[in-house]
This record gives C-alpha cells, structure tokens and sequence, in this order.
C-alpha cells in the first residue's frame, strides 16, 4: 500500500516497497511453490538466478515511474514545475515570472551644459561587470519620454544634477518577428527571448506596458490585447493569452474564432516585449554607473548614479510558494473584499515580498508592502500594484500604498570558543545563525523579538563554550543596552531588519572574548 512519507518537508506518494531487492526477495520466496523442480536456486551461476534479477531490475524501473505517475498526479504531492503548472491552470491560477529591479538614477553634467535632452524608452544603463558577476541592463521603460532642461537646473560646486530618472532592470526586445499567420485557430508562437517581464494582467490595464503586439498585412496594422485567458473573449475580439512553461519559454496563443479572433492568414506578426527580472537585480546604492543606450547623455559627458540601492527583483515563483498561497487567492475568487482577499491577491504579484492591508477609512485600503528583498516602494511597484487591483477592488474602494517601517535590531554578543574549534569559524557560523532570526524571510509584521531565541541559536552551533549577550534595542534606543524584558515588540506596520551598520553588515556583532580556539 501506497505511504505518504515527508521527504525535505514535503508529502511524497511512496511505493519503495517495491524496489529491486524487496521485489527479487519476493520472487526467490515464491520459487519453492511456484517451480518445486528447481532445486538449486541458491547457485549464483544457475542462469535462472540471472532472469530473476532482470525481472528484479524492471520492476525496479516500473515501480520508480508509477512513483513519478503517482506523486506528479495531486498538487500536495506533485514535485516538477511543470505537473504544478498544469494542476494550478485548473483553478485560473498562473505562477508569477521573475520581477524587475527598479531604480533611481541622478544625472549630473557640467555647469556648462544648457541643452534639453530627451529620456526614451529603451534607453540603457548598466552596472559595471565584475568577477563572477556579469553586468546588469536597467531601462527606462515609460512609454512617455522625459523631459531634461539642464538649462533650467542650477549648477552647484560646477556641476548641475537631474534627480530621479525611473529605470527597470531587464531589456526590451522591439518588434520581434514572430512568424505569419496561417490563418488557423489557436496558433501559437514561441518567443525568442526567455525570462518575459510580466506583471499584472487585467483588461483595464494597458498591454503595452508589458507585451505589444501587432499583426500586419499590406497595409493594415491590428493591435492585440493581452487576456489572463481566452475563456471570455468573445468571437472576432483580438485577443490574445500568453503561456509560460517550466523553462520560462513564452508562448503567444490566439483564439479560435469563437473565443477571441483568429489573425488573418499572412498576417506578419510582431511583438515587443521586456525580458529580464530575478533577485540579481537588487543591486547596492552608487552600483548603476555607466551610460549604454543613452547616447544622448553620453555626448553631454554625464555621470548616472543609483544614490538608493535598486529594490523589488524577485525570481520566478516557486512551486513551494505556488502550491502553499494558490488555494487563498482561489478562495478569494480574485476579488479584494476583505483584508486576507487584498493580502492573498497582493502577493501572487512578484515583486511583492510582504503585504498587509489595512482599512484606513471607510473607502480606503492601504497597503503596507515591502518589496521582494526588502527596501522602499518604487514608483514602478506601486503602478503595478494599482492596476492589478483596478478591476479586482469594490467600485468606490480607494487603494493606498505605502512604505513599511523597518526597524533595525541591534545585537551584539560575547562568546567563548572551545579550545579544540577554529576561532574564526566558529564566530562566522555564530554570526550566520543568529543573522537567520532577522532575515527578510523569516520576520513579519508587527513581530515579537525575543531575547531568549538568540542565545538559543549561538549556543547550538557547535564550538560555543558560552554566550553574554550585551546588546539588544531597536535602533531608537541608547546604543549598549540590552531590553530588561528581553521582548522587542514590533507595531502592526513595522517589520524587523539587520542594521545598515558596518559592525552589524552580517545582523549581529560578536566578540571573542577567551584565548581558547586556534
């Protein structure tokens, strides 16, 4: 019978009765009811023990794919990207693509520079390429240009500087060729790039902010309309859904006459779209320094800079994350009436780390979200978030976003180190534990910090001959003072971070304070 084990936290449908050992000892155990005549199976060499083991060794086989068949048949159990997709389409739900950073940047030129320069979209910038670390492309992806009159900007130390240039991590692919039109029902075509930036779908809201595509014959140009799905498209609608696989390969799909318009045959087709997206783009302040698709600038001699780190990046979703938070979003019918509707909505939008609503009024909803990775609410984010709850909110509900504040947690403690441990290891591993009970991950809104969960975590790693804890505050408080409850207690909007400090750049601050160790 079937057994339900836990294997890395997770419940997998298990049949490892049935391996090659449990089968071929099964086999031998029949062999003196089965073939009595056979008498010296015992006899490695005897060409029989040889079939055994074959049919041992497909039942093997067998056994592991009625596994796979099994486990990959339910949501609970089910372990591929793909059997998730696929199980999570049945109730409308899609995982999230990967999440662009969002930046930024100042422009500074010289006092001399009187010129008005205009910002497209498309225009480029980068971080420098490192060791290991490839450069990062941000893009302004506004579809309206901006406007720069530095003759209008005072110059200050010989220098004149534009604040806030908004610019996306990724890159826009313009007017890919896709293919032409045969003028069958549900074609599909396949995008070029991988890793498409996609961010909320809804029909109030313009498909040109993520994919743009047109079908040309002769001189007739059509404009098509990103859907979340083909179901409710109506016959002769141009419509079109995008599907995106485990592989992060991006498929275009048109209807079939009934359910959204079918592109005339020969019919050129071709999108425009941003690729991109992933944690690696939440980069470190002053890191966005070069000009690469802004010639514009270059001519004037300017120098761009992120003076805030870029903030919301956010890789694709994961399975885990998919299986736990899908059944919420389905239970709200993606629809924001109660404050769990607008939390669970809220976060099937990558780029979203943490969310809590609140009513601020009688019509109004804020809010409080902290981006994947922690960080302040770009202007980018903020949009996005508006216009995935434009058609999901009550009619005269007004929706607010707003910062969360996050509050630093100054620790610092003193350890022995047993004689027989590296000293340095130990307080790295030291630092690495405790530095976990303050990760963007692992805290909440309006958490309780306790004393008692630090010691706890420096005197299980190993080496730790004891631990004096002599600092423990928020970061409003006197430096050097330990809370005398021992409990930090957080307000409803406020979530736990490690300090910007250096001394606390790893979330704790620890001292050595024996001769032991080597």
């Amino acid at each position: 019978m079937a057994q339900i084990n836990q294997i890395s936290g997770s419940p997998v449908v298990d049949y490892m009765a049935r391996d090659y050992d449990s089968l071929l000892q099964a086999m031998y155990a029949l062999v003196p009811s089965k073939l009595p005549q056979w008498t010296d199976y015992s006899n490695e060499a005897d060409f029989g023990n040889v079939l055994l083991e074959v049919f041992a060794h497909i039942g093997d086989i067998l056994s592991y794919y009625q596994d796979r068949v099994a486990n990959e048949s339910f949501l609970g159990t089910a372990q591929t990207r793909r059997s998730i997709i696929e199980h999570l389409r049945l109730i409308g739900y899609k995982l999230s693509t990967a999440a662009p950073a969002s930046a930024s940047l100042d422009v500074t030129v010289a006092s001399t520079v009187n010129s008005i320069v205009t910002i497209q979209q498309g225009d480029a910038f980068a971080t420098k390429s490192r060791k290991n670390k490839p450069s990062l492309r941000f893009e302004y992806t506004r579809p309206s240009p901006l406007t720069i009159n530095f003759n209008a900007i005072t110059a200050v130390n010989g220098r004149k500087t534009f604040l806030g240039i908004p610019v996306e991590e990724g890159r826009l692919i313009q007017s890919e060729i896709l293919g032409t039109s045969n003028g069958s029902a549900n074609q599909r075509f396949v995008l070029s790039h991988k890793r498409l930036i996609l961010t909320a779908i809804t029909g109030l809201q313009p498909a040109s902010r993520d994919v743009l595509l047109l079908t040309q014959l002769g001189a007739v140009i059509t404009t098509w309309t990103l859907q979340e799905s083909l179901a409710f498209s109506r016959a002769g609608q141009n419509d079109f859904a995008i599907e995106i696989d485990e592989n992060d390969e991006a498929t275009i799909i048109f209807g079939d006459g009934s359910f959204g318009a079918i592109p005339a045959n020969g019919a050129q087709v071709q999108v425009t779209y941003r690729a991109g997206g992933g944690a690696i783009g939440n980069t470190p302040a002053n890191t966005i320094q070069t000009i690469v698709g802004a010639p514009q600038l270059a001519l004037l001699g300017a120098q761009v800079t992120n003076p805030t780190p870029s903030t919301g990046g956010a890789d694709r979703e994961d399975i885990a994350h998919a299986v736990q938070h899908a059944p919420a979003v389905f239970r709200s019918l993606k629809r924001a009436v109660t404050g769990a509707d607008y939390e669970a909505l809220a976060l099937s939008l990558n780029g979203v780390g943490k969310v809590q609503a609140k009513a601020t009024g009688w019509n109004t909803v804020t809010l409080y979200v902290a981006p994947s990775g922690g960080g302040k609410v770009s202007d980018t984010l903020e949009a996005d978030i508006k216009a995935f709850f434009e058609d999901k909110r009550m009619l005269s509900q007004i929706i607010e976003v707003a910062d969360v504040n996050y509050v630093p947690i100054y620790v610092t403690a003193q350890i022995g180190v047993q004689s027989y441990y590296v000293r340095t290891e130990v307080q790295a591993n030291v630092q690495q534990a405790a530095a976990a009970l303050l990760a963007f991950d692992n805290v909440g809104f309006g958490q309780t910090i306790y004393l008692s969960n630090f010691y706890q975590a420096i005197e299980t790693v190993a080496g730790v001959q004891f631990v004096n804890i002599t600092e423990f505050r928020r970061g409003n408080e006197p430096p050097g003072t330990v809370e005398s409850t021992g409990i930090l207690k957080l307000a409803p909007n406020e979530v736990a971070v490690t300090p910007s400090d250096t001394a606390y750049a790893t979330g704790i601050q620890v001292q050595i304070v024996d001769q032991g160790g080597l």
